[in-house]
């Protein structure tokens, strides 16, 4: 019997319309490798919507919060339905970047500098010796992230707004010059390593990750051996310390003067549309979209 995948996207975080574009592509390739596919623009009835549809599995191409944080995890596990990607411990920890960078320190990950505090503490004096860089500790895509530069003498107060859509804990952490790169695990072992450069020589934020030509993926990142594996090596520490499944994505820099390498985050649901950085990685290692997004679907599971 063809089996039955509900696809999960959208939502409701400041991620939506990139999961709108993951969903997407992701059912398509789903249908184009024989999957009986139903989309769905989650909404906050979903648990009606998934007892009525009673999929086979759920692939979840949600981004950011509700999707990414544990709690479509804790809904599927409450509807005992498959799911995709990790499971509602991993993907509650990998979200708060502060507390997932003290799991990964532990395990030998190196990281960088770092403090949490409010958004208003933020914005009153500086949290570390600039440059530094300001993120909200549970958002993705870089939304919200703010670079303070060497010669900035005020914080940016943009982040005490009224209206401030990012949450109110910011993570403070040294800026890290050079390069920008990510690695891919997927089943125990990685896919390998991409610098990522926004086209613009600028840096690396929303627009210059979905923008058309925002940005340009060097696949395999033109690195020392020694240094892309290590990266290799402190993705798949992190992914096993957090305790992720599936697919994931950590997200480095590495500054080629003094020879630092800081891990910055894992994703757990990243970016999937044909190219998306984990598809390419993917298909540098042998395997095209279709088959990436089957792989998933078969190693969808419960108490993951």
């Amino acid at each position: 019997m063809t089996k039955h995948v509900a696809v999960l996207m959208g939502g409701w975080s400041v991620e939506r319309e990139v999961s709108l574009s993951s969903g997407t592509s992701c059912a398509a390739a789903l249908e184009s490798v024989g999957y009986r596919v139903t989309r769905i623009d989650v909404q906050p009835d979903i648990c009606t919507v998934l007892s009525a549809l009673r999929p086979d599995v759920a692939f979840n191409a949600l981004h950011g919060r509700f999707g990414e944080d544990g709690t479509i995890q804790g809904v599927l596990e409450i509807l005992r339905i498959p799911y995709t990607h990790s499971g509602v411990l991993a993907s509650a920890l990998a979200i708060r970047k502060d507390r997932a960078k003290l799991v990964a320190a532990a395990a030998g990950v190196p990281v960088a500098r770092g403090v949490t505090l409010s958004r208003f503490e933020a914005a009153k004096a500086h949290a570390l010796p600039p440059p530094y860089v300001l993120k909200p500790v549970d958002e993705g895509s870089s939304v919200g992230v703010v670079i303070v530069k060497q010669d900035r003498q005020h914080p940016p107060q943009e982040i005490a707004r009224p209206d401030w859509p990012c949450g109110e804990m910011m993570l403070a952490e040294s800026f890290i010059a050079g390069r920008e790169l990510t690695c891919a695990v997927m089943d125990g072992k990685s896919l390998g390593v991409t610098e990522i450069r926004a086209a613009s020589g600028g840096f690396y934020d929303y627009e210059a990750k979905y923008a058309k030509g925002g940005s340009i993926h060097i696949c395999p990142a033109q690195i020392l051996p020694k240094i892309y594996q290590q990266i290799e090596e402190c993705a798949l520490t992190a992914h096993q310390a957090i305790g992720c499944r599936g697919v994931s994505r950590s997200d480095f820099r590495y500054d080629d003067e003094t020879d630092t390498l800081v891990w910055l985050e894992v994703n757990t649901q990243p970016g999937m549309t044909e190219t998306s950085l984990v598809p390419e990685l993917a298909a540098q290692a042998g395997l095209n979209f279709g088959e990436l997004v089957k792989w998933m679907v078969e190693d969808a599971s419960l108490d993951r």
